[in-house]
């Protein structure tokens, strides 16, 4: 059960990856559009892992140095 959640999720996040980069993938063949957005929402799976992980521990102060520099627009 879970897996197919899972399969119907990224078929839903493929196809809203092949909107966003219609125009900058259009010129490749259909078997290559499919694996480069296969491969980003792979990538986007795991960053949103990554991050979700991340979350749970307390920033270094390093790292906080790095993000007060920079604005982040949600």
């Amino acid at each position: 059960m879970l897996d197919q959640v899972n399969s119907k999720s990224r078929k839903i996040l493929r196809n809203k990856m092949a909107e966003v980069f219609n125009d900058e993938i259009k010129a490749l063949p259909v078997e290559i559009q499919y694996i480069l957005l296969d491969d980003l929402v792979t990538a986007f799976e795991n960053r949103l892992s990554i991050f979700g992980q991340a979350k749970s521990r307390p920033l270094s102060e390093d790292c906080q140095s790095v993000l007060d520099s920079y604005q982040v627009i949600a």
